[in-house]
């Protein structure tokens, strides 16, 4: 036995049962069944005023949770060479979709960023996320030996952002642009890019979100609230004004799961993109400490699992793995910052916690992705990198 081999076996973490990483699995678990219940309680008393327990979202969510287990379980028993063929496919369909939305998309508070398919909503910068992770990574296998030049290693890859960039910023979702950016630049920095490369790409990246900022009075608005919200509270900083209420009532334990007062009507969002806050007044500051616990072990399982695949010449199983935590918990930064008055104001769910469809089934694909990375490096003829 080689070395590597002997490392990745040290390093891997030890399977269940089912052949997964038991901590992995247990996390997955556990976000599915907070945002389970944290979605029905922030939804309870929505769409009534006459004290009629609402459940129509608990059981839409139910659904989509049930349908995105099942997307897990399918993703988990493909070989991961099959998505690296196909990574191209995949991205190019996404490109198609967000083109069409443009044209047929559904516009919902001045935001085109829904196709109506047969009834269901479907977002397509959701799948988008997931496809460019999963383009990067077979980008960054292929071009291994030459990631370090800066045609191949920036430029290339860079082309492929602008153009995604370009047809996400039209919607507009600046949130979604800014998400895959992160993950994708962190993802070839930990694929061996120059560090006067990564230098030069944060600092156009801080030069474009600088720009696009300035561009934009709907986004200037945003940021300009996040500095002084309380400058506005019953306009332009309402939304964050009130999710730190909701965060301050909770204190240390929280006032109780289900008792939450700026649900009922006060805090936008309360079931999606400022659920942590909910969470924040009714379980406190343990519940998120709970949360942030949960995606910091998500991202280090993923890397672990990176790590093992790496170590046994898996290149295109740990770059997937990487890009697939890092695009889960970025988000997940993004969206626990916002909720706590730290980073402006975006549009983006909480991961498996926040309520909607198209989030939780490239959530749950995603979780896919890691498992079938973990399973198939355990198995070690399972898939081809």
């Amino acid at each position: 036995m080689s070395a590597a081999t002997l490392q990745a076996t040290r390093t891997q973490p030890k399977a269940n049962a089912i052949g997964v990483d038991p901590i992995l699995l247990g996390v997955f678990i556990a976000m599915l069944m907070l945002g389970l219940v944290m979605v029905f309680s922030s939804t309870v008393a929505m769409g009534n005023r006459d004290l009629i327990i609402n459940t129509s979202h608990f059981w839409r969510q139910l659904a989509h949770m049930l349908v995105g287990v099942s997307i897990t379980l399918l993703v988990a028993t493909i070989p991961i060479w099959v998505w690296q063929k196909s990574s191209v496919a995949l991205l190019a369909g996404s490109f198609l979709l967000l083109a069409l939305l443009l044209l047929i998309g559904v516009e919902v508070n001045g935001s085109q960023r829904w196709l109506s398919i047969g009834g269901f909503r479907l977002q397509p910068a959701e799948f988008a996320k997931l496809t460019m992770i999963i383009y990067a990574a077979s980008y960054l296998t292929r071009k291994q030996a030459q990631v370090k030049l800066f045609t191949h290693g920036i430029l290339n890859i860079g082309m492929v952002l602008a153009l995604l960039g370009l047809l996400l910023l039209l919607q507009p979702d600046f949130g979604s642009f800014f998400v895959i950016t992160a993950a994708v630049g962190l993802m070839m920095f930990l694929g061996g890019i120059r560090i006067s490369h990564t230098l030069f790409c944060l600092s156009l990246a801080a030069l474009v979100m600088f720009v696009l900022v300035g561009m934009s009075d709907y986004r200037m608005q945003r940021v300009m609230s996040f500095r002084d919200p309380w400058a506005d509270p019953f306009d332009t900083g309402f939304q964050l004004t009130q999710a730190l209420i909701a965060v301050g009532r909770g204190e240390i334990f929280g006032v109780g799961l289900g008792a939450s007062i700026q649900k009922l009507y006060y805090l936008p969002h309360a079931n999606n993109d400022f659920i942590l806050a909910v969470i924040g007044e009714e379980l406190g500051l343990l519940g998120i400490v709970v949360v942030i616990v949960l995606f910091a072990l998500l991202l280090h399982r993923a890397l672990v699992i990176a790590r093992a695949a790496e170590l046994i010449g898996r290149i295109y199983a740990a770059r997937l793995a990487q890009g697939v935590g890092l695009l889960l918990v970025f988000q997940a930064v993004i969206n626990i910052g916002v909720n706590l008055g730290v980073l402006p104001t975006k549009g983006l769910t909480l991961p498996f916690i926040s309520y909607g469809g198209s989030s939780m089934l490239v959530c749950c694909a995603a979780m896919g992705l890691l498992f079938a990375v973990d399973r198939q490096t355990k198995m070690r003829d399972g898939g081809k990198s």
